[in-house]
């Protein structure tokens, strides 16, 4: 099946210019960057128009990362890579009908991510059919009515998915749970699946709420701030202002990471002359060089320390956990070789750390997808809930856990019933509230939605993403797109995803962050939630490219009234896709911690949900208390002659969104076909400074093998290397995931490298 289209883009690749990496980031070179893809994007005066609204208390919220804002946001209340997200949804450059007619599917394909994405914006509503390969414009009803009438045509409901991209606003995510269920099933796969899916299971088994418990201000009141598995220099660089707040309030801050990116080293606030025109704030105050996937190994070892020096709050773990004497026994059995060696660390140099730890009355300990993407992440993220317990370190200012979104409202989603696993009580309040019967079977997560519609085709449904790209094992999941017989997506953009498809293609444009939202009702206004549980409005003002698009819940409305006119049903659609304050009705009656959503969401920094670690230091677990874990230790060790690969972003990237082939901070341009490696690993296999080499991942009874990588020397351990996703999610394989929560293991493959 399919129609022959390249997965993966061009076959040829450049040799990188290599440059010094970076002490610094953001300053004059950071406002130098955003600002050249505004104009290029928007012009000079719709980009300084668009970006003063950034994450304003009246304007719309970032589609970047969920950093949150702080109270009383600044006039420029952006980062380079926001500034870079915005401008890239805000450009003036719109797809005509004439660009199908002249580009086939099997053409586009063949084109670089960065060529597709710097297309400009998707205007018109578009089908490929059958036996074609090309895209042709179609009129918004007649989509609806082959979308609805393939819905309803199903012969089993549970052959539909519905993919979930983290910048779905809360109304939009909200109405595309409705649909999914309405129809019959909990298949609802969504990028949380591939990012912090881990850390939603591992809180939820640890201290009863998937969420992290500290709020913005908390960063000035910490003792100990602990970065690991984290890049907040490219991925959240609004959080190098928290920390350099915090060390100016007194904090100390520890990285932990294979890497030590440019943001940990040192930043120049871009709204600070001082920083700006002086060698800028150092925001580590020390740096752990760890192998990867060691850090289980590292906090159990810091958590032994601690136990055996007495360097705990025992008044609160008698009072508020479970599990400590079990935990206790564990710690003692740790085998300091074994530490040593799955760490890259020395006896000492951990027993330092936890004198670290033990001198802070207040500690934070942030992370993201270093930490998530490994088999053992939920027990690694359960090891570091355990070192925070010892302090009782959970429902103190100044303290606790913080996983960090890097999709802008992937949290919000979640909240509002993107999950697959919902629970009982949220299925009855849907029921109850619009008459639907939701099937009370879990449904398909992203790595089962690949391995089921590889198997038995269907029907894929996308609001907004790029789940080719996001996803790992490239070829499997094109598989399992070409397997359907109808691919939907809901795009701004174009990308790969709309190139894999199934027998019959659709893609509808939809209004991004940027733009008003103008309904049949007038405008509307969305909202989001943070990385820390805050939700708060969003409110777009530019005017639509083109006057085809739609709005996200008028799409999904509209598709949902076309198959509910043939299957049934009471919901009033087309009063939702117009109204979203009836959305938000829908959200407050069935969503516990919305009430008065209506008004509340008008407040100038909105509404915090409930987090009863945080607020009243109770547990939602089995014992009502926060949990101990006592697994055993476990680390990544590849195959004989392998090395551990993790993937990573470049700095011109976000997520799946490609804007150039360089890397400044790294000081890698040109290429992204990279393979970061040690210099004692390249003199040791005699490999030269951009020699091309292979990699072929081990352990996995099937070729998966991918060529003409360019080798770079860097600071990463030996033993290990990083390379640039989506380029290498093709080595990732879909039967590799993480244990409990089916993450893909994107930061421990075994590869074998081969020049």
């Amino acid at each position: 099946m399919g129609r022959g289209a390249s997965r993966t883009g061009p076959t040829s690749f450049k040799q990188p210019t290599l440059g010094p990496v970076k002490e610094v980031a953001a300053g004059l070179p950071a406002v130098v960057s955003a600002w050249k893809h505004g104009i290029a994007n928007m012009g000079p005066l719709d980009s300084a128009k668009t970006l003063s609204r950034a994450n304003q208390h009246t304007g719309f919220d970032c589609p970047g990362c969920a950093w949150p804002d702080p109270s009383e946001p600044s006039p420029f209340e952006y980062c380079e890579n926001g500034a870079k997200a915005i401008a890239d949804e805000a450009t003036n450059k719109v797809i005509q009908d004439s660009f199908w007619k002249e580009n086939s599917v099997l053409s586009l394909a063949r084109k670089s991510d960065v060529w597709l994405n710097a297309q400009g914006r998707l205007s018109k509503p578009l089908i490929m059919e059958k036996d074609s390969n090309h895209y042709k414009p179609i009129d918004w009803d007649r989509a609806f009515g082959i979308i609805g009438a393939a819905l309803f045509n199903l012969e089993n409901q549970d052959d539909a998915y519905f993919y979930t991209s983290g910048r779905a606003s809360n109304e939009a995510a909200f109405l595309w749970q409705l649909l999914a269920r309405q129809h019959g099933t909990n298949n609802l796969p969504d990028c949380s699946n591939m990012c912090h899916e881990s850390s939603g299971v591992a809180l939820g088994e640890s201290i009863g709420i998937g969420k992290g418990t500290v709020r913005l201000e908390d960063f000035d009141h910490s003792d100990l701030i602990v970065v690991v598995g984290q890049n907040p220099g490219t991925n959240h660089p609004r959080m190098l202002s928290a920390l350099r707040s915090a060390k100016k309030s007194g904090s100390s801050v520890l990285s932990i990471n294979p890497i030590r990116e440019t943001g940990m080293r040192g930043f120049r606030h871009p709204q600070n002359p001082i920083d700006m025109l002086g060698s800028g704030v150092k925001i580590a105050d020390d740096h752990v060089d760890i192998r990867i996937n060691g850090d289980m190994a590292l906090f159990r070892a810091i958590g032994s320390v601690m136990i055996e020096n007495g360097w705990i709050d025992k008044s609160f773990i008698d009072s508020s956990t479970s599990g400590y004497d079990s935990y206790v026994k564990a710690s003692k059995k740790i085998n300091w070789d074994e530490i040593e060696k799955a760490t890259g660390q020395s006896e000492s140099r951990i027993r330092d750390l936890a004198t670290l730890f033990s001198r802070s009355r207040s500690t934070i300990i942030c992370w993201a997808m270093g930490i998530t993407q490994h088999r053992n992440s939920v027990d690694t993220i359960r090891e570091i809930v355990n070192v925070l317990l010892l302090g009782g370190h959970i429902g103190r200012p100044g303290a606790g856990v913080c996983p960090v979104r890097g999709h802008s409202n992937v949290q919000g989603d979640r909240t509002v019933g993107i999950t697959h696993a919902p629970s009982e009580k949220f299925l009855a309040a849907i029921e109850k509230r619009y008459g639907v019967h939701p099937v009370d079977r879990h449904g398909a997560d992203a790595v089962h939605t690949v391995e089921r519609m590889r198997e038995r085709g269907g029907i894929f449904l996308s609001l907004g993403g790029n789940f080719l790209s996001a996803m790992s094992d490239t070829d499997r999941t094109a598989e399992a797109l070409e397997s359907c017989s109808l691919t939907v997506q809901i795009s701004t953009k174009l990308n790969r995803s709309h190139l894999i498809t199934g027998e019959t293609a659709i893609i509808l444009p939809c209004l991004g962050r940027t733009d008003e939202q103008v309904t049949s009702k007038g405008p509307q206004i969305l909202s989001v939630e943070n990385s820390m549980g805050v939700v708060h409005m969003s409110k777009g003002s530019n005017t639509r490219p083109s006057m085809s698009m739609r709005s996200e819940p008028t799409i999904i409305a509209g598709i949902a009234r076309k198959r509910q006119d043939m299957a049934g049903g009471a919901i009033q659609w087309l009063d939702l896709g117009s109204d979203f304050s009836l959305i938000r009705e829908g959200i407050e009656a069935t969503v516990p911690g919305f009430e008065a959503y209506n008004s509340r969401i008008l407040r100038p920094s909105g509404f915090e949900l409930p987090n009863p670690p945080r607020d009243t230091r109770t547990f939602r677990t089995s014992s009502g208390r926060a949990e101990f874990s006592a697994a055993e230790i476990s680390s990544f060790a590849p195959d004989d002659g392998a090395y551990t690969m993790m993937t990573i972003r470049s700095h011109d990237q976000f997520n799946t969104t490609i804007y150039t082939d360089n890397d400044r901070y790294r000081g890698i341009s040109g290429s992204r076909r990279i393979v970061l490696m040690s210099k004692d690993d390249m003199r040791e296999r005699g490999f030269k400074t951009g020699q091309m080499v292979d990699l072929t991942t081990t352990g996995v009874d099937r070729n998966m093998k991918s060529g003409e990588w360019s080798v770079v020397p860097y600071e990463i351990p030996k033993g290990c290397v990083a390379t640039y996703f989506p380029e290498s999610n093709h080595l990732i394989p879909i039967e590799s995931y993480a244990e409990g929560s089916f993450t893909p293991t994107s930061k421990s493959v075994s590869v074998l490298i081969n020049g």
